[in-house]
């Protein structure tokens, strides 16, 4: 588990919170009253909606109007609780800190960026299609070289003699049926 300070929880590798499966921080022991062999009630995830607003800015290094702000414009959209409430999740905040990088490091507008987080998004799903096509394709693959198998096995495995054949001679042959 990486060290973390319970005050900052972010880590020294620049990712927040525990990692997945880590656990919560402390001295690493989880006591848990389940089996052993029952998984655990509740695993936090990098996409898991934990941070109110206020902490997601924190974290993130921008004022919170400037969340809401990015919200309306559909550059990072956190989950909602019944409420109404914005929810962020690790995975957001590492996209506000693109976002921020991109607008202040790079200088490209908020229009640009958002383009720019479309296309990787789009490239995701493509790649994540391929992956699957590639899958598919692999698939019928192995099925048609066991079809291929089944009608190779299928062939008779009789002998046949072999027979040189003849050389052709100029002799004529009359046949006369019998009356």
């Amino acid at each position: 588990m990486s060290p973390m300070n319970p005050i900052n929880p972010i880590n020294p590798d620049g990712s927040i919170g525990p990692g997945v499966g880590e656990g919560l921080p402390g001295d690493g022991t989880r006591r848990t009253r389940r089996a052993p062999s029952a998984p655990p009630p509740y695993v936090l995830t990098e996409d898991t909606p934990v941070y109110v607003i206020s902490v997601a800015a924190e974290l993130s290094g921008l004022h919170p109007q400037t969340l809401r702000q990015y919200d309306r414009l559909g550059l990072v959209c956190p989950d909602r609780t019944a409420g109404r409430g914005r929810r962020y999740s690790a995975r957001d905040i590492q996209q506000l800190r693109d976002v921020q990088r991109l607008s202040q490091d790079e200088g490209i507008n908020l229009a640009g960026i958002k383009r720019i987080i479309e296309l990787e998004n789009q490239v995701t799903a493509l790649q994540s299609r391929v992956a699957e096509l590639v899958d598919s394709l692999e698939g019928a693959a192995t099925a048609l070289q066991q079809r291929e198998a089944a009608v190779h096995a299928s062939y008779r495995r009789d002998l046949v003699p072999y027979q040189p054949p003849t050389p052709q001679s100029s002799a004529l042959v009359v046949w006369r049926p019998k009356r």
